[in-house]
């Protein structure tokens, strides 16, 4: 069973009452060691015409330790209720007014809990320490409805592209099942585009999610080796595509996943290469060191761009409009990964459209 919100409260009133009436207890501690202790235990009776008293004196009665004591004990009572009394009332105002911060706050977790991810507590007042947790949980909740927010999209997007391979491959496979005298070669040339669509997306949607966990090893990469394994691995589509692949590269190493930067290189040059439309076109891939980054850059010929769909491209599942001939339409992922992966090392990813039509894709990696 959960403990109600005012215990808290009650404890504290407790604890502010108490500290209040040990402080009396201690002061009325050092009344009686300091200075009761210098009274006589019993009452002393100084006769009138005693020697030294001087003549005409009345008698004098000096009160003892225990006649003190028994006067004052009842009123010290009196003002140790009244001191409790006060302390219970003042600490259980003062608790409360303390407390309203946390009530603001477990309000919002409890609405948080609930799904409500855009509500804040915008905590006014100065900033101490219940301000930076009311700020430190906003700004978790802001970037936790960004993160779900991004993910029931890609999930969404995800679905729609994994439906359209099996979609194809279930009427092949009824096709076929209806025919059972047909040809078969072209029903498993279908079946094998369709399921290699669906592995490449598969492969790409896990490379996606590794990039945006951040779950990998850092390590020296140079980009410039990588550049070299990507053209020595594409060229035969750049050839097919009659397109030049050109490298330009100098050492430039960052710290990262050797993997990911490696599929992050690999996407750029293929999505240059594949959005060349022109034959003879050129992509030209260059690496160079700066002073505290690495800096690789990827152009090619092509279309031109209008400064609204650069904007998109880095969007799971946005694809260009056209492609070379005879190439797949791909599955829209190859910016997003390396967006991600660009990302997940602390850099930076710039698109611009060049004037002479083509894309300028530029990624700045921390040395």
């Amino acid at each position: 069973m959960s403990r109600r919100p005012e215990s808290v409260r009650f404890k504290l009133t407790l604890s502010y009452a108490g500290l209040l009436v040990i402080a009396g207890v201690l002061l009325l501690a050092v009344v009686w060691l300091f200075l009761l202790r210098y009274v006589p235990e019993h009452a002393v009776l100084v006769p009138a015409n005693s020697p030294g008293g001087g003549r005409g004196r009345p008698e004098l009665f000096i009160p003892g330790r225990g006649d003190l004591w028994a006067a004052f004990a009842p009123r010290a009572a009196v003002a140790m209720g009244l001191l409790l009394g006060f302390g219970l009332v003042g600490g259980w105002i003062i608790a409360g007014r303390m407390l309203a911060p946390v009530a603001r706050i477990t309000e919002g977790t409890r609405l948080a809990a609930q799904g409500a991810l855009s509500h804040r507590i915008e905590l006014e007042g100065p900033q101490d320490e219940f301000r930076e947790l009311a700020d430190a949980f906003d700004v978790m909740l802001a970037k936790i409805e960004a993160q779900v927010g991004e993910q029931r999209r890609f999930a969404a997007n995800a679905s729609h592209e994994l439906r359209t391979p099996l979609a194809i491959t279930r009427s092949i496979l009824d096709v076929a099942r209806q025919d059972p005298d047909a040809d078969t070669s072209q029903f498993v040339e279908r079946l094998y585009d369709a399921n290699e669509r669906a592995i490449t997306l598969t492969e790409a949607l896990l490379t996606l999610s590794r990039a945006d966990q951040r779950a990998f090893f850092a390590e020296p990469v140079d980009l410039s080796l990588l550049v070299d394994e990507a053209v020595e691995f594409l060229v035969p589509l750049a050839e097919q595509s009659s397109v030049e692949l050109i490298a330009d590269t100098e050492t430039a190493i960052t710290r990262g996943s050797s993997a990911l930067l490696a599929q992050m290189v690999t996407n750029l040059a293929q999505n240059a290469i594949v959005h060349n439309l022109s034959d003879g076109g050129t992509v030209r891939i260059t690496t160079q060191p700066k002073t505290a980054s690495v800096v690789l850059t990827v152009e090619n010929t092509g279309p031109t761009l209008t400064p609204e769909s650069v904007a998109t491209l880095i969007e799971p599942f946005q694809r260009g409009a056209e492609r070379t001939r005879g190439e797949r339409s791909g599955v829209g992922l190859g910016l997003a990964i390396v967006n991600s992966v660009v990302q997940a090392h602390n850099g930076t990813l710039r698109l611009e459209a060049r004037d002479q039509g083509g894309l300028r894709v530029t990624a700045t990696l921390p040395s």
